[in-house]
């Protein structure tokens, strides 16, 4: 982590990552596109994500989360830094020529050779099936279905565990601590994802957060009745209810969100715990 002299308060507490480890500034022109940014609204232009608007210009860069290019060779030739996600990104050129970018591993640096293939070495950065992956070994961008590009693990400095193999299913351990079984034959990349100071990063100031395109958010005590469930009164009041409500009056603590069919529910062996 990189931190700042306290010559004003906002530098007291501000801290980044180190970038000393990104090879490159300027992205690779042709994977790239310009998204056009809606900033929580909707088609008729009214906000349905609240907080949301402002921020940077950016690039995104289009990253290659299946990695199906199976048996060629390719060499990372630069480590850099993408604005929509908190991971590093690799760019990686194949024996053929092609480039594409693709999630970087921890301690992947430029030279490094990986792979995607069925009998692919136990490397960090190399890709393949979880049935060929030995128990214990930690794993990121993860499929849920063949050829369905990775689903799980994927933000700065996640992995998965691999706990064991049984019935044509691999059981992993997510970071939230959740176990659950996912088809054998999906592909997955040894390792973890590069980042992992991400989490520790405190903004400093709130000018940072609307670089980042984070408006501000008031807290429902201080707004008028009409606005709020929380708000008026004389002074500072209690909230009132005992079931915390959202601007609507929606119930948001202590309600389940996760959908009873959902299809994959019978694929999870443990839940995550609950936070106390």
């Amino acid at each position: 982590m990189k931190q700042y002299k306290p010559v004003t308060p906002s530098r007291r507490q501000m801290t980044t990552v180190d970038y000393s480890v990104l090879t490159k500034s300027e992205p690779f022109k042709s994977l790239t596109v310009k998204l056009k940014t809606a900033a929580g609204r909707n088609s008729r232009g009214v906000i349905t994500v609240r907080h949301q608007g402002g921020g940077a210009k950016k690039l995104y860069r289009l990253l290659d989360f299946r990695q199906d290019k199976l048996d060629v060779p390719g060499r990372v030739e630069a480590i850099e830094y993408d604005p929509y996600r908190t991971a590093f990104i690799a760019l990686v050129v194949y024996r053929d020529g092609e480039r594409r970018y693709v999630l970087a591993a921890k301690d992947l640096k430029p030279g490094d050779e990986i792979i995607t293939a069925a009998q692919a070495p136990l490397k960090t950065g190399n890709r393949l099936p979880l049935k060929r992956i030995p128990i214990g070994y930690q794993v990121y961008n993860v499929e849920t279905r063949p050829g369905g590009g990775g689903r799980l693990a994927r933000s700065a400095g996640s992995y998965a565990d691999v706990l064991g193999q049984e019935g044509g299913y691999t059981q992993l351990r997510l970071s939230s601590k959740e176990v659950r079984l996912v088809p054998g034959e999906v592909m997955a990349s040894l390792g973890r994802v590069s980042n992992p100071e991400w989490s520790l990063v405190n903004i400093g100031k709130a000018g940072r957060s609307r670089w980042l395109g984070i408006r501000p958010t008031v807290r429902g005590t201080a707004m008028n009745p009409r606005d709020h469930k929380y708000g008026g009164g004389e002074g500072r009041q209690r909230r009132g209810t005992r079931r915390p409500k959202d601007i609507w009056g929606n119930i948001t603590g202590g309600r389940k969100t996760r959908n009873r069919k959902k299809w994959s529910d019978k694929l999870i062996i443990q839940r995550r715990p609950k936070k106390r």
